[in-house]
């Protein structure tokens, strides 16, 4: 009884706003609009940060002194090709992953 008294109610508002594609186009304007704000305040910035994230470890060389996301820092000792080997201490050498470095630290910091 009420359910079908809600129908016919609300049909001929249905009906009348006639239901074009202009409408449509202007429902999904505010999901468009969150996808772009969304792409330039946390796709981009993030796919920037990998990019340069990805250089430096390629561009690390022996000697350089380096700090990883353990929180370890040491001078780099040898490179393989997924593995870098860091003298932490005198005699004391740690193999890590390349992607474990997190920054490269200017010459001289390590002591």
């Amino acid at each position: 009884m009420f359910i079908s008294s809600a129908f016919a109610q609300t049909a001929p508002a249905a009906a009348a706003t006639g239901g074009g594609i202009m409408s449509s186009l202007t429902g999904m304007l505010p999901l468009v609009l969150m996808f772009v704000v969304l792409y330039f305040v946390m796709i981009r910035p993030q796919m920037k940060r990998q990019k340069e994230h990805r250089a430096m470890i390629e561009a690390i060389a022996k000697g350089d002194e380096v700090a990883t996301s353990g929180g370890i820092v040491g001078k780099v000792t040898r490179l393989s090709e997924g593995f870098l080997h860091i003298e932490i201490a005198n005699g004391v050498e740690v193999q890590l992953q390349r992607s474990a470095v997190v920054q490269v630290l200017p010459k001289g910091s390590v002591k």
